[in-house]
């Protein structure tokens, strides 16, 4: 940032999947599919162990779930399911409704926004253009960065002494923020048929805010992160 630069008020990372892009249900669908077929699991089963490790990369979620597969299967099913994740959910999926108005009151307040996403920045990009968000956004990584964290991390070094702020739908998306004590973490609970997560439990993990709709998030964040406090700077 140059001395021309104007400061921002801080820096928000989204999610995409399920926080930006309503697409679990779908994703959660193509995901129990594919188990099915490359390992045989009922696809009910399946669905619900995707849910329960969803978050991370999905070929940690296989090393999570399927320890003695080798790991050059569960390589190949992982790109089995990105390719179908691709043609037949991502080609459809729509933006929740409020989310436009949302990005474009946080810039207005001057928050910097950008997303750390699983997807490939590629394709995540694609997305973020065709539902006319794109122009808000400042920065977009995806698997081919690394994992959230390291996206996280990249972040805070273009970004220093700002607050940060993360919005995630997923347990492991407050997992992650724990390596960052600074950050502030905000959580988008879902109700889908076989997976639940509420704000209350949201709350239990750590999340400082969290609601089904993240359409109360501008004022939330006037409490959580009020302009004028400075971040942690980054060594």
């Amino acid at each position: 940032m140059t001395a021309e630069t104007k400061r921002p008020r801080g820096v928000i990372v989204f999610d995409m999947d399920g926080t930006l892009v309503d697409d679990m249900k779908e994703i959660g669908a193509t995901a129990a599919k594919v188990m099915h077929e490359a390992f045989g699991i009922p696809v009910e089963e399946a669905m619900a162990m995707y849910y329960a490790t969803t978050g991370m990369p999905f070929e940690r979620q296989l090393l999570e779930l399927f320890p003695e597969k080798p790991r050059e299967q569960l390589h190949r099913v992982a790109l089995h399911f990105h390719e179908v994740k691709v043609m037949e959910v991502y080609s459809k999926v729509k933006l929740f409704p409020e989310i436009p108005q949302v990005l474009k009151a946080l810039v207005r307040a001057g928050w910097v926004l950008v997303v750390a996403t699983g997807a490939e920045r590629e394709v995540a990009e694609l997305i973020l253009e065709r539902e006319g968000i794109a122009f808000l956004l400042d920065g977009v990584m995806g698997a081919g960065q690394g994992t959230k964290d390291l996206h996280i991390q990249e972040y805070k070094k273009r970004w220093t002494g700002v607050p940060f702020v993360l919005v995630g739908d997923s347990r492991f998306d407050i997992e992650v923020a724990k390596r960052f004590p600074e950050l502030v973490v905000v959580g988008r609970a879902c109700k889908l048929p076989g997976w639940v997560i509420t704000p209350q439990d949201m709350l239990k993990l750590g999340a400082a805010w969290s609601e089904y709709t993240l359409e109360g998030l501008p004022a939330a964040l006037e409490k959580l992160a009020p302009a004028g406090v400075v971040g942690t700077p980054v060594s």
